[in-house]
């Protein structure tokens, strides 16, 4: 069972908070609203020292630099401790750490963003919730896996893409599957039939 947030919602203002990050090996308090301004990819995982997460956590920060060049900060989260996660980041990948990250890892310990993100459990984990928030603050995208699989980091680089090119082109919509450089729709009904009638 988790704790509903009924204001959390697509198209509504993401919720603030204000915690203590690991990056760069150091201690950083962060304020999600030091973000406003760029887009924010925030995701949650279980626990720090499990099997899964590891492959996320280095995904993302394996391809960093593509969010960066789209104006994106990527932040994870977990109900972990900031003292858990710099022990984290200093084990090697190779024996199932993180290594040096290109990004925050912020402590939840009080779980209370967990709580606000609608992603935590009875057993007081977090889910592998994942959150697209705009430079106005406003979450355009969210998806929540349960405990046991991964997300695809490409998928959500490919979502980002999209949310900034219809943000850029307001009369515009992208189809299923939609790759830049690929024909997108006019949200018109009579122009959008050039699209259909192009598959």
């Amino acid at each position: 069972m988790l704790v509903h947030n009924n204001c959390l919602q697509v198209g509504k203002l993401a919720p603030g908070f204000n915690a203590t990050a690991v990056y760069d090996q150091e201690f950083k308090e962060i304020k999600l609203s030091d973000y406003i301004g760029r887009y924010v990819v925030l995701f949650f995982y279980p626990l720090d020292f499990t099997f899964v997460c590891p492959t996320e956590i280095t995904a993302f920060s394996d391809i960093y630099p593509e969010f960066t060049c789209l104006n994106t900060e990527v932040l994870g989260v977990s109900v972990d401790s900031e003292y858990a996660h710099l022990a984290w980041l200093q084990t090697e990948r190779s024996h199932g750490g993180l290594g040096d990250l290109s990004y925050p890892l912020i402590s939840d310990l009080t779980k209370q963003i967990s709580q606000a993100y609608n992603v935590l459990t009875d057993e007081g984990k977090a889910l592998r919730g994942l959150f697209i928030i705009d430079p106005e603050g406003v979450i355009q995208y969210s998806v929540i896996n349960n405990l046991n699989f991964g997300r695809s980091v490409s998928e959500t680089l490919r979502v980002l893409k999209a949310i900034q090119y219809v943000q850029l082109h307001p009369d515009e919509v992208c189809p299923a599957n939609w790759q830049p450089g690929d024909p997108t729709i006019i949200a018109d009904p009579m122009k959008a039939r050039n699209y259909f009638k192009s598959i």
